[in-house]
């Protein structure tokens, strides 16, 4: 039997993100479903703390002068992450399938969790220091109300969040 592993991705995933992802389950059937928001609402001040905690000054000053996305732009942006990360997925060798959520991707992961289409979560994200610090970023709000496993990578990189 395959199993689901659920994959929420926050951009389009690198090889090395593929290599770190797809390793965790090398000797299991499983199959990937890759979910990306739409990034169309914008918390100022936690962009501007995350970009000045990753000494990203010209990003912070970008971040508080900056307006909400455009919801077509933020649907065309995460369609475009999705159809790379779900490509790269393919590449590896793996069954991949792939969409587009709302700005918040979890009423989306709650939905599969609970009709029994997952049975892990792999959350990929850049570090923000708000959410991350006080554990109200995506994978602690699935860990906390979900009962799968829920792993936080961050992209790019090895490191757990």
């Amino acid at each position: 039997m395959t199993d689901t592993i659920l994959v929420l991705a926050e951009d389009a995933l690198s090889a090395s993100d593929v290599e770190h992802v797809t390793s965790l389950h090398t000797d299991d059937d499983v199959r990937y479903r890759v979910l990306v928001p739409a990034d169309t609402e914008h918390n100022l001040v936690e962009s501007f703390i995350d970009y000045l905690s990753l000494g990203y000054l010209r990003e912070a000053w970008d971040a508080m002068i900056g307006k909400e996305p455009d919801p077509v732009v933020a649907r065309q942006t995460a369609g475009e992450q999705l159809a790379t990360t779900v490509q790269a997925l393919a590449d590896a060798g793996v069954d991949v399938v792939g969409e587009v959520t709302e700005d918040d991707p979890l009423p989306a992961v709650r939905a599969i969790v609970e009709a029994g289409e997952a049975r892990e979560i792999v959350v990929l994200t850049y570090p923000h220091a708000v959410e991350d610090t006080f554990h109200t970023d995506w994978a602690s709000k699935a860990r906390e109300s979900l009962q799968v496993p829920v792993l936080h990578i961050y992209l790019g990189t090895s490191e757990l969040g």
